[in-house]
């Protein structure tokens, strides 16, 4: 985002960013020079290395046309700090760029509101991006700071870790499925699942919290099967998970059982995160969850070889496939 040249209701895109995206520098931020050049300048604390993660959110393929702007806003800050969340990174700055089929003030407005309060609680700046004209499409690259070997990576589980997920999994498949006309939720019901669907909470003060505890981990996008094969893959290991074990609201918990099983292990957008510890790390576990004020639940253990393994409360085997997300299929 290059600095505005008019702050009137014209102007086009250096107005569009004047009046919705410009900001005062806050005091003590790391960004050291934000909107109006051609680079921005991020300041790093001595020792730390760059944590870099971007997103790409498309209309009708990552979200619906009738999500609220502040809600979209929110949602679309709130997956690149989830991918800092699963490194364990500090959130020190992002840039925006979005693609938009018409310039509308009150919408952006409402974006802009949505985006920044998530920005302030986390601490984080804006620092620059770009604006054109196009299909409704946003992307957000995320900076973070971890120091060197700290990061949460997904290649280091092993056998015998425990496996644990943080907050609860499946309600915004459930929303999805809603909005398909599959499931019919009435009033709150609907209202909860619908917030855990555009409002999710990146559970970055827990990502901080579990460094130095937790030995691999991973934010839970595309459904918790998907990614945590890619923990597995990473780290040449197996799992066996409980699916009964898997942490779900009342809401989802009061639907058919094939149903919870669909919405918790293959959901998608639930955005909390997944992560393995050694047995001897269980409480300081407990410990991170209760600082970070977020529940985390043990749903498994990782195993040698590397096969994922489903069974039941009884330990029978949860038979189904659970594919995840593939943003290339269908």
């Amino acid at each position: 985002m290059s600095e505005a040249r008019d702050g009137g209701r014209g102007g086009g895109e250096f107005a569009l960013i004047a009046r919705h995206f410009t900001r005062p520098a806050r005091p003590g931020s790391p960004l050291v020079l934000g909107i109006g050049d051609d680079c921005a300048l991020v300041q790093l604390a001595p020792g730390q290395q760059l944590a870099v993660s971007s997103d790409l959110l498309v209309e009708g393929r990552h979200f619906l046309s009738t999500v609220a702007p502040e809600r979209l806003g929110h949602k679309a800050l709130a997956v690149n700090l989830s991918d800092l969340a699963a490194c364990g990174a500090e959130p020190l700055a992002f840039t925006l760029s979005i693609a938009l089929p018409r310039v509308d003030d009150d919408w952006l407005a409402g974006f802009a509101r949505g985006l920044f309060a998530l920005a302030d609680a986390a601490g984080i700046a804006l620092a620059g991006g770009d604006t054109t004209a196009g299909p409704l499409a946003i992307d957000i690259t995320a900076m973070g700071q971890v120091p060197p070997g700290a990061a949460l990576l997904r290649s280091g589980a092993r056998p015998g870790d425990e496996l644990w997920v943080s907050g609860t999994l499946g309600d915004a498949r459930l929303a999805l499925e809603v909005f398909r006309g599959t499931v019919a939720l009435a009033g709150e019901q609907f209202e909860t699942v619908r917030r855990a669907m555009e409002l999710p909470q990146p559970r970055y003060t827990l990502g901080l919290a579990l460094r130095g505890v937790a030995s691999a981990a991973i934010d839970l996008s595309d459904g918790l099967v998907g990614d945590l094969g890619h923990v597995l893959r990473r780290s040449r290991v197996g799992a066996v998970v409980d699916a009964d074990a898997l942490p779900r609201s009342a809401v989802l918990a009061a639907q058919p059982l094939a149903l919870q099983r669909l919405c918790t292990l293959a959901g998608g957008d639930d955005y909390e995160l997944l992560f393995t510890a050694p047995p001897a790390r269980h409480d300081a576990v407990q410990a991170a969850a209760r600082d970070a004020g977020v529940p985390v639940t043990r749903i498994g253990t990782v195993e040698a070889g590397e096969a994922l393994r489903l069974v039941d409360g009884r330990g029978a085997p949860v038979e189904g496939r659970w594919a995840g997300f593939d943003h290339f299929a269908g």
